[in-house]
């Protein structure tokens, strides 16, 4: 069977946790309440290994969320960003590296915050 195409598509869900220690009680309440396991990734973030919809914990306050954020996947990340600015969204946070890619967070009109990662 082809694999489905997730270019556009959402990809990821990241929460907040405003410490290690918070990060560490919502795994284990996401794991007794769901039966969720977690790939860490240092002491600071944690990924869902069997959430359905990819999602992570993070604890990092230099880029953490304020609220839960969405995550869209493209190949085509400067050009999504220069989608984003030309249909007049605000660049929130602008391209960085992290483990396994680069991402950039911005503001819809409405002002929900959104985040667009690329593996390449």
């Amino acid at each position: 069977m082809p694999k489905k195409n997730r270019t556009n598509c959402f990809d990821f869900i990241e929460f907040p946790a405003k410490s290690i220690e918070g990060l560490h009680r919502s795994k284990i309440f996401y794991a007794n309440v769901f039966g969720w396991s977690y790939k860490d990734w240092g002491d600071d973030y944690s990924d869902t290994e069997n959430s359905g919809l990819g999602s992570g914990i993070n604890a990092d306050a230099s880029h953490r969320p304020q609220y839960p954020l969405a995550v869209i996947y493209t190949t085509e990340l400067e050009a999504t960003r220069e989608r984003v600015l030309a249909e007049k969204g605000t660049i929130t946070r602008d391209i960085f590296s992290f483990p396994g890619g680069r991402r950039f967070h911005f503001s819809d009109p409405s002002g929900n915050e959104l985040a667009v990662w690329s593996d390449v």
